[in-house]
């Protein structure tokens, strides 16, 4: 059994009630939900979440909020794998056993179905403890510097001077969209990273953290862009 977890608390501070802040005509969890329905990967799309608002949408359109998410992991320093951790314990203690379990954010609209169904199937096919999204950096990180409290310049590696840039390996990052994992590893509250993770290559123009209204603003923008192009 494949189950979506979609964690989405109710007190974001930097862009108030974030996660169902209207997104191009409708709140932005929906996105995430309805790409999870789409991929057809799951028997059961879950919100966790500790807001009644929050909740009432989710079931709109068409999640299920089947508990409150206690006070103890709603705070803003909480971390996902808890949240996660709590919903399939939950599930257990209900008869629900679930074999893999996908973590998608909220505030994920550019994540497609078939990168869900793309990466479970890598996902299923190994052993790993966790699949989730990377995409590379777009300027090699080899090259970062740092600036000294008097805006003074030096190299965080002085050795990468000379070296060109077509010549440093890739490296890359996280994308903050959908966790494949195990539902042992939840709940054994494995680390996202680690040498039993993988990687699934996400293109770079799908990815954007929305953090800030900025972000938000330049988000719609790129949606609607790739949108008109069919690539989205």
């Amino acid at each position: 059994m494949n189950v979506c977890i979609i964690p989405a608390r109710g007190g974001s501070k930097r862009i108030p009630k974030k996660n169902i802040k209207t997104f191009l005509g409708q709140p932005i969890i929906a996105y995430s939900i309805q790409t999870a329905i789409h991929s057809c990967c799951f028997d059961k799309v879950i919100v966790s979440t500790d807001d009644a608002e929050i909740s009432a949408i989710s079931n709109n359109y068409g999640a299920i909020t089947p508990f409150v998410r206690p006070r103890e992991l709603s705070g803003d320093y909480t971390p996902t794998i808890p949240v996660i951790k709590h919903a399939i314990n939950w599930l257990e203690e209900n008869e629900v056993y679930p074999d893999n379990v996908c973590c998608i954010y909220p505030t994920a609209p550019f994540l497609k179905s078939e990168t869900i169904k793309n990466s479970l199937n890598i996902f299923e096919k190994n052993n790993y403890d966790y699949c989730f999204g990377v995409t590379n950096f777009n300027y090699p990180i080899q090259r970062a510097l740092l600036i000294d409290e008097k805006n003074r310049v030096s190299m965080l590696d002085s050795k990468m001077y000379n070296r060109r840039s077509q010549d440093l390996v890739d490296a890359y990052h996280d994308i903050g969209q959908f966790y494949w994992g195990k539902a042992n590893s939840f709940k054994s509250e494995l680390p996202m990273f680690n040498v039993n993770s993988i990687g699934y290559k996400v293109e770079s123009y799908l990815v954007n953290d929305i953090d800030t209204i900025d972000d938000w603003k330049r988000a719609e923008i790129m949606y609607q862009y790739l949108k008109d192009l069919k690539e989205i």
